[in-house]
């Protein structure tokens, strides 16, 4: 069989398996590693999965992703997140779906210091939906609310999903992160839009709650300093060029540490719930990175992404309409595969494809990641709609999925809004230094 049979093959070896709920990482390395021994050699395989491995692991560069994860668990089990969300509340509790609306604001500051779209879910879930249910808040809209305001968590820097993007490409990291923050802001507007005219147009699914006097209001703001200092002191440094995105990790997981035990917000058992689960998420996203670099050897010796590669170059169409297709091939493949995952696997057949069309890397790479969060709340996948699910397990997971249907207007609007206005992702990271 010619090389490009075999990697069809592979290709649908991996969707077959992904449905079997095997660890999407081990699927793309067995894979990988049987594919490339069948066309080259077992010896060749052997090395291949030798070396890889190894500079995955040994990767400087990747010692970002366990230090930016550290800083979102210092965070969650020092209160920050609860702390953000009684602010919000404090603001928006009285109007009809404004205790959604405070969770979606909520949502927001805690992705600006943690950078994982199922950590700011799980988070937020536990600290919100008890809440929601105290005042009566429809399930369909307290947890569609948690599950899409958690996909910020990929979008609002610092985010794991750029921090491996930028190392695929070899884009700056730093203006990556600064890119996210306008499209960031963007979609916390448009999903809090949302709330508003579906709480308007359905009084029962969120009643309003009390008011909160201006004294209240203003002393609540307290909780936010924590987020605006830990924000300022990374994305700070970031964009004037002080330290680089690993030291900003570094600085962002010390900074969240000493303010944590300064206020005395952190037991020990929180501090080794915080090693534990950071080691948990970085092994799991480090897992993802190595089997998708071996599958990528093995696509990369069948051909198969330099063929797909010139075919949509070759294709007769403006080159705006070849970016739409792109953009649906991620659409429907976000659907079944894990968003970092289908990162490593189409960046690598997209990329060239997008520098040739004379796009911005930078402004690309907001936009995947602004559709791969359409895919965590999609089903089958829409992992973070399983991770809701998790901790309200009286609510049925379809009414989760119904719940998440209208937020997901707002993420197709965000992104046909930033594909004609790409300077709404561009114009911070332009002024950097």
């Amino acid at each position: 069989m010619s090389p490009t049979i075999i990697g069809i093959i592979g290709i649908i070896a991996l969707f077959v398996l992904i449905f079997s709920r095997m660890p999407v990482g081990f699927i793309m390395a067995i894979i990988g590693f049987t594919g490339f021994g069948y066309l080259v050699s077992f010896d060749a395989s052997m090395n291949l999965m030798a070396k890889d491995l190894y500079a995955v692991f040994g990767s400087y560069s990747l010692t970002v992703i366990p230090l930016f994860v550290l800083m979102g668990q210092l965070a969650f089990h020092s209160g920050i997140s609860t702390r953000l969300f009684d602010a919000a509340y404090r603001f928006l509790g009285h109007q009809p779906g404004g205790l959604a609306m405070a969770t979606v604001g909520a949502c927001a500051g805690f992705a600006a210091i943690c950078g994982s779209t199922n950590a700011t879910a799980a988070t937020m879930a536990a600290a919100t939906l008890p809440e929601m249910k105290r005042y009566n808040y429809k399930a369909e809209l307290a947890t569609g609310a948690v599950a899409a305001g958690g996909s910020l968590g990929i979008l609002i820097p610092p985010s794991v999903i750029f921090i491996v993007y930028g190392i695929m490409t070899e884009q700056s990291i730093g203006k990556l992160f600064i890119a996210g923050i306008g499209p960031g802001i963007l979609l916390t507007a448009l999903f809090i839009v949302t709330i508003i005219i579906w709480a308007r147009v359905r009084p029962d699914l969120g009643p309003a709650g009390p008011k909160t006097s201006f004294k209240g209001k203003i002393n609540s703001l307290a909780g936010l300093s924590e987020t605006l200092v830990l924000f300022v002191l990374v994305m700070g440094g970031l964009f004037a060029g002080l330290f680089t995105p690993t030291e900003a990790g570094a600085i962002g997981a010390l900074g969240t540490l000493v303010l944590a035990l300064v206020k005395r917000q952190l037991s020990w058992s929180g501090f080794a719930s915080s090693l534990m689960e950071t080691t948990r998420i970085s092994c799991m996203i480090l897992v993802i990175v190595a089997g998708a670099t071996i599958f990528g050897h093995f696509l990369a010796v069948t051909r198969i992404p330099f063929d797909i590669a010139a075919w949509i170059s070759s294709i007769d169409l403006p080159s705006y309409a070849i970016i739409m297709l792109i953009i649906f091939v991620y659409l429907i493949g976000g659907c079944f595969i894990d968003s970092l995952a289908l990162i490593m696997l189409t960046v690598p057949i997209f990329y060239p494809v997008i520098t040739s069309l004379n796009y911005d890397p930078i402004w690309f790479g907001v936009v995947i990641v602004l559709i791969t969060q359409i895919g965590v709340i999609t089903p089958p996948v829409g992992v973070n709609v399983y991770v809701v699910s998790g901790v309200a397990r009286d609510v049925p997971l379809e009414l989760i999925f119904k719940g998440v249907m209208p937020f997901l207007i707002a993420l197709v609007l965000g992104t046909l809004i930033l594909i004609p206005f790409p300077q709404i992702a561009l114009f911070l990271p332009n002024l950097m230094k």
